[in-house]
């Protein structure tokens, strides 16, 4: 097999679960949050930076490499792991989330997803078939099932049928995939609607896939309807799998999923956050790019041991965001993965010596405070 999964142990107080992760490319401890590599790359980072930072795997988008620089040409040069300098494990997401936010650009139905670039409005149709080719191209350890996310709010009658094309397709991915090195998840629609959930992972259950996403969740709902949805899904999913909440990385939103038994999380908010001058304290996101941090000249936060603050102020990290300097974004990029590695190392701890559901009270009790 590909993929193994193992549960280390389970919180005797919370559905949390410390496991483990076997690919052909290494070991990912859960439970474990992914940067994004959209394009191939976690902007502003190199590989050996993300490997000092204790990065086990990354995530990269399908849509994006299949526009550019088109999936063909990273299967010539050996597949992602060759093409981008990355030796660790290496999840690709379907395209399917991609497609969804393009809007009025997109026309789906039974077969697939016709739909224009967003970089030069040409026409592009992928179907479940063409998702699974273009990965297997890709080569990454870890690839998703073809699936339309549903938007939020949506009717419940709209949000049923696509659910259930969702399960189609991950039928028609299933039969399309036939690379023996990847391992493909399935991924569990249904939106709001609990019981359209329990259906989808019902669903899927029978189809036996290795691991499972949770997708169409954080697609703008309240956190505490996505907290509700998760307490009602979870308990029904397969516990020898992974379990994936596809695009939520927001420190508070982590805690609580683990809380919840998700394993697997990626998202692209810290690196998108450091790029607009954010970075993540104990105390919430401080806006370092903001007049009060000019002549403050202590560390991002004093106990954090990555480069940028065992080397800069806030300061001069402001002062390089302000002159429009790579090194400010590079540096913020560098903090904020570092802050969500650490992060998910200290939940692994907590989880171990049976003490999550004190360590998570601890955490959100201090975090969220913009500053």
């Amino acid at each position: 097999m590909p993929l193994h999964f193992q549960v280390i142990t389970e919180s005797s107080t919370t559905r949390a679960r410390l496991g483990r992760v076997q690919t052909i490319h290494g070991i990912i401890e859960t439970p474990v949050f992914m940067p994004v590599g959209t394009q191939a790359t976690v902007k502003t980072t190199t590989p050996h930076e993300l490997e000092q930072l204790g990065v086990e795997i990354i995530l990269s988008n399908t849509y994006h490499l299949y526009l550019r620089p088109g999936s063909d040409i990273v299967a010539e040069a050996g597949g992602l792991h060759e093409f981008m300098g990355w030796k660790r494990p290496i999840l690709t997401d379907s395209g399917g989330f991609q497609v969804f936010s393009l809007g009025p650009l997109r026309t789906i139905s039974e077969e697939g997803v016709q739909f224009r670039s967003h970089l030069d409005g040409s026409k592009h149709f992928i179907s479940p078939e063409r998702s699974m080719e273009i990965q297997m191209d890709l080569g990454a350890d870890i690839v998703m099932a073809f699936d339309e996310c549903a938007p939020f709010p949506a009717e419940r009658e709209y949000v049923q049928k696509s659910k259930e094309l969702t399960t189609r397709w991950a039928k028609r991915c299933q039969k399309a995939h036939t690379r023996d090195d990847q391992s493909l998840f399935g991924i569990v629609q249904g939106g709001m609607y609990k019981d359209l959930r329990r259906e989808s992972a019902l669903e899927l259950m029978d189809l036996d896939f290795p691991g499972y996403g949770i997708g169409g969740l954080s697609v703008g709902e309240p956190k505490e309807i996505m907290y509700e949805v998760l307490d009602d899904l979870i308990p029904i999913m397969p516990k020898n799998k992974p379990r994936y909440l596809m695009g939520v990385g927001s420190p508070d939103c982590l805690v609580e999923g683990v809380l919840r038994g998700v394993d697997m999380f990626d998202c692209v908010w810290p690196t998108r956050l450091a790029r607009h001058g954010m970075v993540i304290t104990r105390q919430g996101n401080m806006a370092i790019r903001n007049l009060p941090f000019a002549r403050d000249f202590t560390p991002i936060e004093e106990d954090c041991t990555c480069y940028a603050c065992q080397n800069f102020s806030r300061g001069y990290i402001r002062h390089l965001l302000k002159a429009n300097e790579v090194l400010g974004i590079r540096l913020t990029t560098i903090h904020n993965i570092a802050f969500l590695t650490r992060l998910m190392q200290e939940i692994r701890d907590a989880i171990k010596i049976n003490r999550l559901l004190e360590y998570s009270r601890d955490f959100l009790r201090i975090f969220g405070t913009e500053k």
